[in-house]
């Protein structure tokens, strides 16, 4: 069964679970109001709407915070949620943010490496849910070697606006042979 709260340390990022005591560093991060600029929840570095998603990361039980290895600072978090045993399993990665300070490639592709890897000993596939319009989010997905599928899904978000996503996909063998392990 996966661990969906490992402890994964990489080149560049530790991955721990996330804990009560990390809100204000994290929201230090998301307060950040062009980290949102293209996300669903656009509104997601105002203080009430962040401590909702802080809170439903903890509830959930499978929420990392990413700590920068080089000097220890929280840079931003991801999580495992939607476990699904059928089929060999599949879990969802999603939730990710990053610190801009940190965007380029570097961090979120030690992260999803890490990530991936820990879950898909476990798993069949991982799933990644994106807002269809974040365009950002969606070329970075690419980058890692995720596919796009034919899966749609509405979600509701914050403030109770529906809003599109497109699923992309890893697979062992994706994975296996994608840019991640190059």
């Amino acid at each position: 069964m996966l661990d969906r709260q490992p402890v994964l340390e990489g080149e560049h990022v530790l991955l721990r679970p996330l804990r009560p005591e990390d809100r204000e560093a994290l929201y230090a991060v998301a307060s950040d109001p062009l980290i949102w600029e293209q996300h669903p929840a656009h509104d997601r570095w105002r203080e009430p709407v962040f401590r909702v998603f802080f809170d439903d990361a903890l509830a959930g039980k499978g929420a990392l915070i990413a700590i920068e290895k080089a000097d220890g600072a929280v840079i931003g978090s991801s999580r495992f949620q939607g476990l699904d045993a059928a089929d060999g399993g599949s879990v969802e990665i999603g939730w990710t943010f990053l610190a801009r300070s940190h965007w380029g490639g570097t961090f979120n592709h030690d992260m999803k490496r890490l990530m991936l890897a820990h879950a898909l000993a476990s798993v069949a596939e991982c799933r990644f849910l994106v807002g269809e319009s974040n365009a950002r989010s969606r070329r970075a997905l690419e980058n890692i070697g995720a596919r796009l599928t034919d899966r749609r899904e509405e979600r509701i978000m914050a403030g109770g606006a529906v809003i599109a996503h497109v699923t992309y996909v890893v697979t062992r063998e994706d994975f296996a042979a994608g840019p991640l392990m190059r």
